[in-house]
């Protein structure tokens, strides 16, 4: 799973965080149907706002809605309605092709098993498989992916390039055509051809967004590895990087506005509320109000200033093959997308996206932590998603 906007649920609430996760299981199940089992693994977090978009705009009873899907080992066995249609397809043809991108980005950097030349091979091979199912995918939807595929192409010649004094902005570019594109085109499935060129600057600058948080948020392992980064590389401070990123986001918050849909409310939430936290958690910024245990006494374990928590005692690893058979199971069943799994070679108790809470809270609502209530630009100024600050 990868992705900038990884909300919380107790902040989502439980209306929106099912519909949210009717997206995910959506995306999950369109890569399935389309493309395999093995599709299934690039499912991700950022992948399924082309989902949400796309049914925010669309008219009720049009082409794309919910179904139910049958029983899923992470539901309980339980039947749950989820999303499908155009949007669900478009959302699996644009994640093919950035999971392509990022195997590739992975390979060239010689990252762990990919450092290995069969392995590395190997892994060239699938991201070409994805680059052509994303084609046909997008195909049937009426998206040229290959805007995706020429933004990824240029990157890399981009960063060849890229030196001490490069605008960062420069680096970023084909991040921000691709995702504008792939923004602008949930319109066209929608129906609402205004809403394209809004939703065209609210995907430039999601792009941006994302590749400079990936960027901030890899800079010291980067650094450690020797790997390319783009802040690093062009000199760019963190302060800048900031700057870029805060703006950014009021620039999507404006695009947003001038787009009309019809039950804006989780594309809403994920954009405009969970961005600014998306920010926060990268710089390493707490983005939870509560993040602080309530209870602990100063200088207790957990409290501020007092010392670390000891980590728990480490179980017995799997060997190497033994982990790859583990991870290819839980792959084939979506338990690495969500629900409660045991890491495939450290045995570590691991939660899924359905249980990814960046707080320590049961009960979080940090409205007025993303808000300028009142104010002219703020993020509620306006809306309907319940922020009664």
């Amino acid at each position: 799973m990868f992705g900038i906007v990884r909300p919380c649920r107790h902040r989502l609430g439980e209306k929106l965080t099912a519909q949210w996760t009717a997206h995910l299981c959506g995306l999950c199940l369109a890569l399935r149907g389309d493309h395999g089992q093995l599709a299934r693994i690039v499912t991700n977090y950022d992948g399924l706002l082309i989902s949400v978009l796309t049914e925010a705009q669309a008219d009720p009873g049009g082409s794309t809605g919910r179904r139910t899907a049958g029983p899923c080992p992470l539901r309980g066995m339980r039947t749950a309605s989820v999303a499908h249609g155009e949007g669900a397809r478009l959302a699996a043809a644009v994640s093919l092709v950035l999971a392509s991108a990022k195997v590739r980005d992975h390979v060239a950097d010689g990252d762990g098993l990919l450092a290995r030349r069969p392995v590395a091979l190997a892994a060239r091979r699938v991201a070409a498989g994805w680059d052509r199912a994303g084609a046909r995918t997008g195909s049937d939807v009426g998206f040229d992916t290959a805007v995706l595929v020429d933004a990824v192409d240029r990157q890399t010649g981009i960063e060849s390039l890229a030196g001490p004094g490069t605008p960062i902005l420069t680096v970023t570019e084909p991040t921000e055509t691709a995702t504008a594109a792939a923004f602008a085109h949930t319109a066209v499935l929608a129906g609402r051809p205004r809403n394209a060129a809004p939703l065209a600057e609210a995907g430039r600058l999601f792009g941006r967004l994302a590749h400079l948080l990936d960027a901030v948020e890899d800079r010291e392992a980067d650094a450690a590895s020797g790997a390319w980064n783009p802040l690093t590389a062009t000199g760019t401070s963190l302060d800048e990087a900031r700057r870029l990123a805060d703006d950014a986001v009021h620039g999507i918050r404006l695009a947003l506005r001038e787009a009309e849909f019809t039950d804006g409310g989780l594309a809403h939430r994920l954009l405009v509320h969970e961005l600014p936290n998306s920010v926060r958690r990268a710089f390493g910024m707490p983005s939870c109000a509560h993040g602080s245990h309530p209870y602990a006494p100063p200088g207790a374990p957990g409290a501020p200033g007092g010392p670390t928590p000891p980590e728990p005692p480490r179980r017995d690893r799997r060997g190497l093959l033994a982990g790859c058979a583990v991870w290819l199971g839980l792959a084939c069943t979506c338990q690495l997308c969500c629900g409660t799994y045991e890491d495939p070679w450290t045995r570590e108790r691991k939660e899924g996206c359905l249980h990814n809470c960046d707080c320590d809270c049961c009960d979080c609502c940090e409205c007025c932590n993303c808000c300028n209530c009142g104010g002219e630009d703020g993020c509620c100024s306006g809306c309907d998603c319940g922020c009664d600050c």
